[in-house]
């Protein structure tokens, strides 16, 4: 009888111990998708010039960091000799970490990345902070709202170009040409 209550109270102790050691996940999953339009301060000459619009979709999954950007549009809004517009002019990949609030508060990170194949070898670089709204719920993926990312950017001149390489902050606005840095 002694053994068996060992046994009882070990099992107990692991059940408790065991429970309090999980990582707890978000509780609700968003995606963040549509136009968006960054405007960049900063830098001199054709380094000032990168504002720019892009779609693209990406959803958080759960416990899980830095989600690729499915990226389906990129256009400069007034590209200059840095990089060029058109299709194949540049290539563009990014990543973003979402996280949804049990208020559908959304905060996470977004990365985003341009580098040029007309001229060769330019590259944009943003990191940023996101936030927004979302819509979901515990058992519906919500769509992120009201998104707003704001950051610096960096640009390396591929070519040596010194007016292809600045610095400068940034912000990016989800489905309007302005917004304001939360």
């Amino acid at each position: 009888m002694k053994k068996l209550a060992i046994l009882a109270l070990l099992a107990l102790e692991l059940a408790v111990f065991g429970c309090g050691s999980s990582t707890p996940k978000n509780s609700t999953t968003t995606t963040a998708n549509g136009n968006w339009e960054s405007l960049l301060n900063g830098g001199v000459g054709s380094a000032s010039q990168l504002n720019f619009v892009t779609t693209f979709t990406v959803t958080d999954t759960t416990g899980v960091s830095n989600q690729p950007l499915n990226i389906t549009g990129f256009s400069f809004i007034n590209a200059g000799a840095c990089f060029a517009n058109g299709v194949g002019a540049a290539t563009e990949s990014g990543n973003a970490t979402l996280n949804t609030s049990g208020t559908n508060a959304v905060t996470g990170t977004l990365n985003f990345t341009v580098t040029s194949v007309t001229p060769p070898g330019n590259t944009l670089s943003l990191i940023g902070n996101l936030t927004g709204t979302s819509n979901g719920t515990t058992t519906t993926t919500g769509t992120l709202s009201s998104g707003v990312v704001s950051g610096t950017w960096t640009l390396n001149g591929g070519q040596g170009d010194p007016s292809c390489a600045g610095q400068g902050t940034f912000l990016m606005c989800q489905g309007a040409s302005t917004c304001t840095v939360p």
